[in-house]
């Protein structure tokens, strides 16, 4: 049984945000935490509610903590996913370090944007890792954006991160869908098959069907978000695919 939480509201200067937390907050205040667990639904649908910036951006930070959250999630499902969350944490872990190594060369007078942080935009130096949009245009002015070969480039690694992002969006969204048979592991081969997979190497590929066989049951899920019945489980899951579409 949920022990229902209240989740803050994130201020906005832009009344299209504020809509969009005004929804995301309504959805979230009614879902609590779940005793005994790691992953926590409401603490995740906080993250994303705090991860909505001005005018569309994404605050990277807070986007950064929706991914711990999502990594707990993975955890749940079974050791061997430790296949996929040991790159999802590899890729966290180098955005974080170029924000570190960012700060490191700034001088005290060009990082100083405690008064208006979302002017980081203005500068590539002015904390140029606070969201996915000020990201972009420092390392498109250091000529760091390269898709076509490996670099040291938050904007790729966070491409990739949203890649896994869609591959757990569209299995919540199936699950959400309702029981038709299908195993938890049928559920994510489908989701990664249309979201991930284009991506690999065909050994990787196969390895990774091999992790979805060996997942659990349904019943771990339901245990995760502390329902019975699956019935009970699917609003729950709309609103997490909501909360990330936002």
């Amino acid at each position: 049984v949920y022990r229902g939480i209240s989740l803050p509201r994130v201020p906005s200067t832009n009344s299209d945000d504020d809509n969009k937390n005004d929804r995301v907050n309504k959805k979230a205040g009614v879902i609590g935490e779940c005793p005994g667990q790691k992953f926590q639904v409401s603490r995740l649908l906080f993250h994303l509610n705090s991860a909505l910036g001005p005018a569309s951006d994404v605050l990277l930070e807070p986007y950064l903590l929706c991914w711990e959250e999502l990594i707990r999630f993975m955890d749940a499902l079974g050791p061997l996913v430790g296949f996929f969350t040991s790159k999802v944490q590899e890729k966290i872990t180098l955005i974080r370090q170029l924000s570190e190594d960012a700060e490191k060369i700034c001088t005290n007078t060009l990082c100083n944007v405690s008064e208006n942080p979302l002017q980081a935009t203005q500068n590539p130096q002015h904390n140029a890792y606070f969201s996915v949009r000020s990201m972009l245009e420092a390392e498109l002015q250091r000529g760091l954006v390269n898709f076509n070969r490996q670099t040291a480039s938050g904007s790729r690694t966070l491409l990739r991160l949203h890649r896994s992002l869609l591959w757990l969006q569209l299995l919540l969204e199936k699950l959400g869908a309702g029981q038709d048979g299908r195993s938890l592991g049928e559920l994510c081969g489908e989701a990664y098959s249309e979201s991930l997979a284009p991506y690999h190497p065909w050994l990787l590929q196969q390895a990774a069907q091999l992790v979805f066989q060996a997942m659990p049951e349904h019943d771990a899920l339901l245990q995760m978000v502390c329902v019975r019945m699956h019935e009970e489980a699917q609003p729950i899951m709309h609103t997490i695919v909501a909360a990330i579409r936002e």
